[in-house]
């Protein structure tokens, strides 16, 4: 099993703190987000690590991981970053936004699926987006799953909260039959735009600006089963800089630490 983090994009949201470095090597109690990954994936047996950089890429420095340069950073989006690392995906790939942290337990229960595809999804969601919005459901997106778990919507716009069973966190795996599968759909989707300009996964954009929601979308379109992993807590994302001062202001110790736990 091996784990490829996406780490290119600039972060703009998290300025000035992604003034001079990438949003993944910002400082959260005494450690960057990347260290934070990296140690939960080596005590879980991961050795083989592949960094996706694009933006300041001359600060990643850790000689124990493998690193590949998103050219097209700047005008590209998570799924292009993934696929810069084709080659990395392998029999077994987890595959991780570089802007989150999470606990040791929620990666064991990643890596314990046998799933072709396995995607987490918080199902406290709703809890954690309160304490970082005024009325949540203005940033979260469309998760909804059928009655053995699979996921039948993925990254819409809602307004309607029963269109949400949980909340995709950007962490999951493709193993088995899926690896071939997802590095033939996105080929046939690059193809289909340079042939057509339609970016059939989200017409609305580039394909190079295509989300990983767009894509997972496809693949259930395409009758693919993804499966949600489910989760409560144990985990944060790092999009804004009014997350980070949420984090670490001086009394939110205690109120962060019940979604995540700092000293894992």
């Amino acid at each position: 099993m091996n784990a490829i983090i996406l780490a290119a994009g600039e972060g703009k949201r998290l300025r000035p703190l992604t003034n001079d470095r990438p949003k993944c090597l910002i400082e959260f109690f005494g450690k960057t987000l990347l260290d934070r990954q990296i140690s939960i994936m080596r005590r879980c047996g991961i050795e083989d690590i592949c960094v996706v950089t694009g933006y300041e890429s001359h600060m990643f420095k850790d000689k124990k991981v493998d690193y590949i340069h998103n050219e097209d950073f700047f005008k590209s989006n998570m799924l292009k970053s993934l696929f810069c690392a084709e080659k990395k995906i392998l029999d077994s790939t987890i595959v991780s936004y570089g802007d989150i942290i999470f606990e040791e337990k929620v990666l064991r229960k990643l890596i314990d699926s046998k799933e072709n595809y396995s995607i987490i999804i918080d199902k406290n969601w709703k809890d954690y987006w309160s304490t970082r919005f005024e009325n949540p459901i203005d940033d979260a997106e469309s998760l909804t799953v059928n009655e053995n778990n699979f996921i039948t919507e993925i990254g819409q716009k809602v307004n309607n909260i029963s269109k949400i069973n949980g909340q995709y966190i950007g962490l999951m795996k493709f193993q088995k039959d899926a690896i071939k599968k997802i590095k033939a759909f996105f080929t046939r989707c690059q193809i289909s735009y340079e042939q057509n300009g339609i970016n059939i996964l989200n017409p609305q954009i580039s394909f190079d600006n295509s989300f990983m929601t767009d894509f997972l979308q496809g693949l259930i379109v395409e009758g693919e089963k993804l499966k949600a992993i489910e989760i409560e807590n144990g985990w944060l994302e790092f999009d804004n800089i009014e997350d980070y001062k949420l984090y670490t202001k001086k009394d939110s110790y205690e109120k962060i630490n019940r979604f995540y736990d700092i000293d894992d």
